[in-house]
């Protein structure tokens, strides 16, 4: 048998395939690779979360604001509205469909504080007690002259009592007076735009209602609204 001389075997030794080596420096160049993809992954997710949040925040934020302010209008405006006075506190249903312009003013006026330590300048009983900055009878006073007929007139739901109005639009005036009813009254809606009802706090009004008065129906002893709480619940 022949020899197979060393310097032979040496070639075939360098012609078979031995197995493949990994280069270190390609493991860690895709290892870095990797890291970046997911950190770039991430850094998205980040983004659009924090975007999502701010947004939702910044929504909520403005419907309470806008409950508060009554700066929004439709369904966004308080439904209810507490008037806290000297006797006791009155809630009050507002009536933000059927009259939403005077609710929405209210309201605005209600964010600026308009009706903090306004008086119910008149009180007059089985009648109406108003509140206003104005010291004048005007629309009350109107009702005075025309004396009480009132309960020879037929009455309806529209004129029950404890309904809460204010003046119907006058281009001359700024005043935004208050009037909650303690009677039925049959011409109500010819003198007053109502824009709510109460429907808590009634005995508060009864006894404010019996307050003593003057000659020109002002109470002797001053009682008042001293701030008044917009709600969307009751």
């Amino acid at each position: 048998m022949a020899k197979i001389k060393p310097q032979a075997l040496l070639l075939q030794s360098k012609k078979k395939k031995g197995p493949t080596r990994i280069n270190p420096s390609s493991v860690i160049t895709c290892n870095i690779i990797v890291i970046l993809i997911v950190l770039s992954l991430y850094a998205t997710y980040r983004n659009w979360f924090n975007r999502s949040s701010n947004q939702l925040g910044t929504g909520l934020e403005n419907f309470e604001h806008s409950v508060t302010s009554g700066e929004s209008t439709g369904t966004h405006l308080p439904s209810y509205a507490i008037f806290n006075t000297a006797k006791g506190s009155i809630t009050i249903e507002l009536y933000k469909d059927a009259s939403r312009d005077v609710v929405n003013k209210f309201v605005n006026l209600c964010q600026k504080g308009y009706f903090k330590g306004m008086l119910f300048n008149h009180v007059i009983k089985n009648f109406v007690i108003q509140g206003g900055h104005s010291q004048t009878l005007e629309v009350a006073g109107d009702w005075i002259l025309k004396g009480k007929a009132h309960s020879q007139l037929a009455t309806s739901p529209k004129h029950e009592a404890f309904m809460l109005g204010t003046l119907k639009p006058n281009k001359g005036s700024k005043e935004f007076e208050l009037f909650i009813t303690t009677a039925p009254i049959p011409d109500l809606s010819d003198k007053l735009v109502i824009f709510g009802r109460v429907i808590k706090g009634e005995d508060v009004v009864q006894e404010i209602e019996e307050v003593d008065t003057d000659e020109h129906y002002q109470p002797k002893s001053p009682v008042g609204i001293v701030d008044i709480a917009l709600k969307q619940e009751a």
